[in-house]
């Protein structure tokens, strides 16, 4: 067992929001909560407004995809996270399951993504204070 808190972050897609909300907390955390994130119907690949907006911060999602949905990662996560896309996951007892309401990036332009990413990295930052506080 780990003292690592484990974070599931879950979309429809695993292509936009659950992705930057995974890249934003890995970064931020630097090793201090093991993150993870998935969709109930992924993808083929992540939306390019989002990687565009990502590689902004220095984020590189390149090598990132789209993700099915498992009832491990569900089982593994300490704490899930649904990204405002009504969701249904399988529910654990001692699990945390949190719902972000967030607007969906699919099909727009890196200018009306940016308010979502850096809506998602406030979540984020609020979120890591919370699990693992810095020393």
């Amino acid at each position: 067992m780990s003292d690592i808190p484990e974070v599931l972050f879950v979309c429809v897609h695993n292509a936009g929001r659950s992705q930057m909300a995974a890249a934003l907390l890995d970064h931020h955390a630097a090793g201090r909560v093991t993150v993870r994130s998935a969709g109930s119907a992924p993808a083929e690949s992540i939306n390019p407004a989002v990687r565009e907006v990502m590689g902004e911060l220095g984020l590189d999602l390149s090598k990132e995809f789209p993700k099915p949905l498992t009832t491990e990662a569900v089982q593994a996560a300490d704490v899930v996270i649904t990204m405002g896309c009504g969701d249904a996951c399988p529910v654990f007892p001692g699990k945390r399951y949190l719902d972000w309401q967030l607007a969906d990036p699919a099909g727009k332009g890196a200018d009306d993504v940016r308010p979502i990413r850096d809506d998602i990295d406030r979540r984020v930052r609020a979120l890591l204070a919370e699990l693992a506080p810095t020393p």
